[in-house]
């Protein structure tokens, strides 16, 4: 079955990279990239027909010059325009074209977490069919070193899982962050001390049987590393992505991104690195 890939499209200079990165992965993986842009459907008739012949000349004219600027080959592209709300169309879209992915600029007001859950890019996280490339770095080269936070959770086994299948060259880290209760108030006592050890060796051992397990199920064992770190998940992700970035940053959502996903709100208000979120199924 031939793979499908959703670009989302909306010409500023900002989704360049996006678009790139977008055109590298149909490369990449031999599938077909589908380009869509969004358009007002409230404009009179005779200004969207006219509009939409000016949009696809535009896209057809980026794509010639992001082949140019990244030396990549062309891929097999299909552009079109639709007309609607531009969350709702790329989500419908998603649907009806059964894409394997869908890729989008990232969030552009960067540094303010409360202005995600409005943007389109949050509501299609929300209600995507298939996992979503937040793009805000340049395509230069392809993913190499990829981080994946894990909690033993259905959304974070599928989330690796689907890192697996789509990058199985790539440098995998998984990081889990541990928060063990008492720690400020007893952690310089022995007792305390030698039970927390145990409970971190308790971890690391559920951590690499879970990863045996799942290894179990597919073909090729990448290379993986388990590292982990004592503080709030959050925290200690966020730190991490400052002091050591990935190229690609692999998330699971729970498809309530404005209402319990803090780590994703502020993951897309200050992205380190280009992200892929996934759904739990």
């Amino acid at each position: 079955m031939t793979q499908t890939l959703l670009f989302a499209c909306d010409l500023s200079a900002e989704n360049r990279a996006a678009f790139a990165r977008a055109v590298r992965l149909a490369d990449e993986h031999g599938a077909r990239l589908d380009v869509i842009h969004v358009l007002d459907p409230y404009l009179p008739r005779r200004v969207l027909h006219d509009l939409e012949e000016a949009v696809v000349a535009d896209m057809q004219a980026m794509l010639t010059d992001i082949r140019e600027d990244y030396a990549l080959p062309e891929p097999r592209v299909l552009m079109q325009t639709v007309a609607g709300s531009p969350y709702a169309e790329i989500i419908r879209e998603a649907h009806e074209r059964e894409v394997d992915m869908i890729v989008l600029g990232a969030h552009r007001k960067r540094g303010q977490p409360d202005l995600v859950a409005g943007t389109t890019l949050a509501r299609v996280l929300r209600s995507a069919p298939c996992p979503v490339l937040s793009v805000s770095h340049t395509a230069n080269q392809a993913w190499h070193d990829i981080l994946v936070p894990v909690d033993f959770s259905l959304t974070c086994r599928h989330t690796l899982r689907e890192t697996l299948r789509r990058f199985p060259d790539a440098r995998l880290t998984l990081l889990h962050a541990w928060d063990i209760p008492g720690e400020r108030e007893l952690g310089s006592q022995g007792d305390y001390a030698r039970w927390r050890d145990r409970e971190v060796a308790r971890l690391r051992t559920q951590l690499e049987r879970e990863t045996e397990q799942l290894m179990a199920e597919l073909d090729d064992v990448p290379e993986l590393e388990l590292v982990l770190e004592q503080g709030d998940p959050l925290e200690v992700l966020m730190t991490r992505l400052r002091r050591q970035p990935p190229d690609l940053l692999a998330l699971g959502s729970r498809g309530q991104l404005g209402r319990q996903s803090q780590i994703t709100e502020r993951l897309l208000a200050e992205p380190h690195c280009d992200i892929m979120l996934c759904r739990a199924w």
